[in-house]
């Protein structure tokens, strides 16, 4: 038998500009940073049990694990969202960011480009 799970502990995002995709998680969802990785990246709070990690493009070649992510992800929260608070909702909508290529649209519980 298959041992269950309680759903995903972490996610990882590879970003182009580390200290403006923080910004932007911590603004728009009120995410904290947990632990800090020096210049290669962190971990943010998101919910019980859940972490977002953001790691500079590139950064993590050369350690002793090495990992990269490049291309497009996806990654959506669950959000409680009652009824007064729809105009976040639409808030967040209408927020864009440019990486290095086309500006990427963030949606409410939608994807978002592994450059946020």
């Amino acid at each position: 038998m298959p041992p269950k799970t309680n759903g995903i502990l972490e996610s990882s995002l590879y970003v182009s500009d580390l200290p403006r995709s923080v910004r932007f998680y911590q603004e728009t969802f009120g995410f904290s940073v947990i632990s800090e990785f020096g210049e290669r990246g962190c971990a943010m709070h998101t919910g019980t049990h859940q972490v977002l990690l953001l790691f500079k493009k590139g950064a993590s070649r050369a350690i002793q694990s090495p990992h990269d992510g490049d291309g497009e992800l996806h990654l959506a929260f669950r959000r409680h969202c009652p009824p007064e608070l729809e105009v976040l909702r639409l808030g967040i909508s209408s927020r864009t960011w440019r990486s290095s290529g086309p500006a990427q649209q963030a949606t409410a519980g939608a994807s978002s480009s592994s450059t946020a």
